[in-house]
């Protein structure tokens, strides 16, 4: 008697494509139909740094930026990179404080302005030694 016969299954299959040829595998046999649909998830990273070397996080305090949308305990995103301009929210340090403002500058005239009325902008004279700007804010965080 021919024991290949006998004991031989009766759908013999393909084995025409090794692992490395088929696209998708799943344990269950059938891959999931939204497979082809699915996406990688979100990359905070990738999404809200544009250049990584001159990015960092800060956390605020106080209420300075509120009419802006900044409050106490949220985290700013400042790049360090890009430029200053006339009406971007930026990282003053002045006489070595680190401040959270709106950047004026008019011909001659610079100013750090808050987004609340119980504060004053302040008025920066253009050879003042102990200020600069550390960097440009430009997303923000807001804790739930």
């Amino acid at each position: 008697m021919d024991f290949d016969k006998v004991y031989a299954p009766v759908y013999k299959g393909t084995k025409d494509f090794d692992q490395h040829q088929v696209r998708m595998t799943n344990a269950t046999g059938f891959g999931a139909s939204a497979d082809d649909y699915a996406e990688r998830g979100i990359d905070l990273n990738e999404e809200l740094v544009r250049n990584k070397p001159a990015t960092f996080f800060l956390r605020v305090t106080g209420n300075a930026m509120t009419g802006a949308g900044i409050n106490d305990g949220d985290i700013v995103i400042v790049d360090r990179s890009l430029k200053v301009q006339s009406g971007k929210i930026v990282i003053a340090v002045l006489d070595g404080e680190m401040l959270i403002r709106r950047y004026e500058k008019t011909f001659n005239r610079m100013r750090l302005l808050p987004e609340t009325e119980k504060l004053a902008p302040i008025d920066i004279d253009p050879g003042c030694e102990t200020f600069g700007i550390w960097g440009v804010v430009t997303y923000v965080i807001h804790g739930v």
